[in-house]
């Protein structure tokens, strides 16, 4: 019950937001439930609906789970699905906006689960609503927004007066501000505030103005507490955590979050801004009364770990942890809440990355087995690397500008501008390669940063800290003087914000959009080469053609160099004219039995190259490696000539032990034949640009689907059944991280799956005896 009457509609409602929507269906209302801090509440309110958020539960998730295990989306991903298309679900329309990085895979998920949900599933609609400075961002924004007029009306919910509308949901916010602001005097825990901006999201705006109007006129009596904490970190979507908090004898005076006073304005999502500016939380903190700043990251937010650094030394009390709120906690945290001003005990070094387990007793795997290299071409490839980079380090010495961008952010620019430039995530493979990561890892914890969160997209930063001439990878990554990227992930802008800061690079994050089609082309591997104009949404491309050409004029105004775009052109033919022999070459090992080659020769034969792409060397190399494949089946030369077993390897490679992948071959005739690096540049780069049509725009097309093949439902699942088939494998091998729908596509066309609790950057820790009599067991299932 709650402490004070008017207090207890707004709590009872938070508490049990399933009870207010079926109460809600009752009374003849016709809900919309909404995913995302940034819904449009007032526009569905101006359609005749009532916009009711749509939270995760801590409610079982058999169906999830069944299809998910533990891979996948998280509890929260899980929790949402399963109210929407599980048993008991109701058929509402559903909205879902890209509030952050996991609720675009929770509607492609859904897009892929709805022939299951049979007449559970309402109709569903996705607003990619992006946050960004620029008048593209503002045209993407207003055509999405377009779009979601149209659904309403096509569901029965043509909107009306919106100016209305705002006037209302601006009229509920000012006075839930105005309640709110009880928290600082002490008449309001962290608790109820919380469930306040729930409650009156979730109630029809009558009754929100009538109760927040109720606490203005009797507002409840002022709360003693031990400690006044203000909580920073991941969004808390759920009451757990602020209630274990207050429990414990803290007062959470304040936060940002999400779901806290933030979304009394104009909410946007805190996972879209610049990591948290130490001044303005420590203003904001003050402002409440706090006396220390706790940072609390959800498990599995991989954003919020790197906004610690920024605010471990802003001048209040602070501790940092990850906890869910319910498991025991931890005894730092017990500690702090005890006595924030108490100085802390140092945090025991953070383990490895994601360390595997694969079962059983602990024997870490075996130091890397050299792998045995097949083709001429490949042999060649380290040392043209080593050369370039070298070449590379002596260009920057002698005043060079350099770039360092993601590998899915366009590079092609960059090539035609003649600057130099390093893929991130080819620098993390040589840091792996070179036995260097576990020291990487402490670089990072020695200046504050997390050594175990998106580690892999993390080892450039890294080398900014390295100043051991002896042991630096190839001499040392130069500091850059420009960094790109998409972004693809939560984190992905803050580690490339921090390394911007700590390296004065000037730095260009693109947008990360996402089809928002309810029904897409399954089969776009033969469709996107050619005809990627038709079949591409062309909000998106007009987006990233934007960005493309914004870049390209900081670039010159940085350099002084001027973008040719003849140059540009044939830069963009070269690329299409490299991944064309790789199209040839893995068509050709498909159809070999015995296959010519395995992946150990065809990841690096493929991946080196690609670092290079829209080079003369790059494109040769990828002709070299088909003739040499060509020249292996007409000899009848094999990877393995008791080919017995063919296998593919699903998710990023294990690129620090190659030979992992033929240590079945002479014992079990299995040879891994196909994985992602060599179909995806067979099937996900050919852009054209004939027809008169423009190379920008095609540059545009090649990058803005990156990712999608990959990862996401609908497009991910049909692309890896098809390479399978077309290879003829047996089974497959999937790492960790691998997609669970994916895995489900290939179950569901009778491809057998087994799945590897390992992790393809770090395997320290890791069951060696596990591990291999998972895959030897699984080999001999299959044949």
């Amino acid at each position: 019950m709650a402490r004070h009457a008017a207090l207890a509609l707004l709590l009872s409602s938070a508490d049990d937001p399933a009870g207010i929507l079926e109460a809600l269906r009752l009374q003849g209302q016709r809900p919309i439930r909404m995913l995302g801090v940034d819904a449009p509440r007032a526009l569905v309110r101006a359609a005749g609906l009532l916009p009711v958020r749509l939270v995760p539960t801590h409610a079982p998730t058999p169906m999830m789970d069944a299809i998910m295990g533990g891979a996948g989306l998280s509890l929260r991903g899980k929790s949402l699905l399963e109210q929407l298309v599980g048993d008991g679900a109701q058929p509402d329309p559903v909205l879902i906006t890209s509030a952050d990085n996991e609720q675009p895979q929770v509607f492609a998920a859904l897009r892929e689960l709805a022939r299951d949900a049979g007449g559970r599933l309402g109709p569903v609609h996705f607003l990619d609503r992006l946050y960004g400075p620029g008048d593209g961002v503002a045209r993407y924004n207003d055509k999405r927004l377009a779009q979601l007029h149209d659904w309403l009306a096509g569901i029965g919910a043509p909107v009306g007066d919106v100016a209305a509308a705002e006037a209302d949901e601006v009229r509920l916010r000012v006075l839930l501000g105005r309640v709110l602001d009880l928290r600082p005097a002490g008449r309001l825990t962290g608790a109820e505030a919380t469930r306040l901006v729930v409650g009156a999201s979730l109630l029809p705006l009558d009754q929100a103005e009538a109760a927040l109007s109720a606490l203005l006129t009797d507002p409840p009596p002022v709360i003693g507490a031990k400690h006044r904490l203000f909580l920073t970190g991941s969004t808390q979507e759920d009451f757990r955590l602020y209630d274990a908090l207050e429990a414990a004898g803290a007062l959470v005076a304040g936060e940002t979050q999400d779901w806290g006073r933030g979304w009394c304005g104009n909410p946007a999502p805190m996972v879209r801004r610049a990591p948290d500016d130490a001044a303005s939380v420590i203003a904001m903190a003050q402002a409440t009364g706090a006396e220390a700043l706790l940072h609390v990251t959800r498990p599995g937010d991989e954003a919020s770990p790197w906004d610690v650094k920024v605010l471990r030394d802003a001048g209040l009390p602070f501790l940092a942890v990850t906890w869910d709120g319910t498991s025991p906690m931890p005894p730092a945290l017990a500690a702090f809440l005890a006595d924030p001003a108490a100085p802390a005990t140092p945090p025991a070094p953070s383990p490895p990355p994601s360390p595997a387990r694969a079962g059983g007793g602990r024997a870490a795997l075996k130091p890397p087995t050299r792998s045995r290299k097949s083709l001429a071409a490949v042999a060649s490839f380290g040392q043209f690397q080593r050369d370039w980079f070298a070449g590379l380090r002596e260009q920057v010495a002698a005043g060079s500008p350099l770039a360092v961008v993601n590998a899915n952010a366009p590079q092609e620019i960059l090539r035609a501008l003649d600057i130099p430039f390093v893929v991130n995530q080819w620098w993390a493979s040589i840091v792996a390669a070179k036995q260097q990561s576990g020291r990487y890892f402490g670089l990072l914890r020695e200046r504050g940063y997390p050594a175990d969160v998106e580690a892999y997209s993390a080892q450039g930063l890294a080398a900014t800290f390295d100043a051991d001439a002896q042991n630096a990878p190839w001499g040392g990554l130069p500091r850059p003087d420009f960094l790109a990227a998409v972004i693809g992930t939560d984190a992905t802008a803050r580690i490339f914000r921090h390394w911007a800061d700590e390296t004065g690079a000037d730095l260009f994050l693109y947008q990360r959009s996402f089809d928002s089609r309810w029904t897409i082309p399954v089969d776009w591997w033969d469709d996107l080469p050619d005809d990627w104009d038709r079949h591409l949404e062309p909000e998106r491309l007009d987006l990233l053609e934007g960005e493309l050409r914004a870049q390209v004029a900081a670039l010159e105004a940085a350099t002084g160099r001027r973008f040719d775009p003849g140059r540009f052109a044939q830069v963009m033919d070269l690329v299409n004219e490299q991944e064309d022999w790789y199209r040839r070459t893995r068509d050709l090992i498909a159809a070999s039995h015995p296959a010519p080659v395995g992946i150990v020769d065809t990841m690096p034969a493929t991946m080196v190259p690609q670092w290079h792409r829209g080079s003369v060397w790059a494109r040769d190399a990828a002709k070299a490696l088909y003739d040499e494949v060509a020249a292996r089946v007409a000899a009848g030369e094999a990877a393995c000539p008791n080919e017995r077993v063919r296998l593919m390897w699903v998710g990023r490679g294990l690129w620090s032990d190659m030979g992992f992948y033929q240590r079945w071959e002479e014992s079990h005739g299995a040879v891994f034949v196909c994985s992602m690096y060599l179909s995806l540049a067979a099937d996900g780069y050919i852009r054209r640009h004939d027809r008169g049509r423009d190379p920008m725009r095609a540059l545009a097309a090649r990058f803005v689907t990156m990712g999608d093949e990959l990862r996401m439902p609908t497009w991910a699942g049909a692309w890896h059944v098809r390479d399978a088939r077309i290879h003829g494998v047996h089974g497959a091998v999937a790492l960790a991280d691998a997609d669970p729908f994916v895995l489900r596509a290939l179950e569901e066309a009778s491809i057998p799956i087994l799945r590897l609790d390992l992790d393809n950057y770090n395997q320290e820790g890791a069951d060696e005896a596990a591990v291999n009599d998972a895959i030897t067991g699984f080999i001999e299932m299959l044949g």
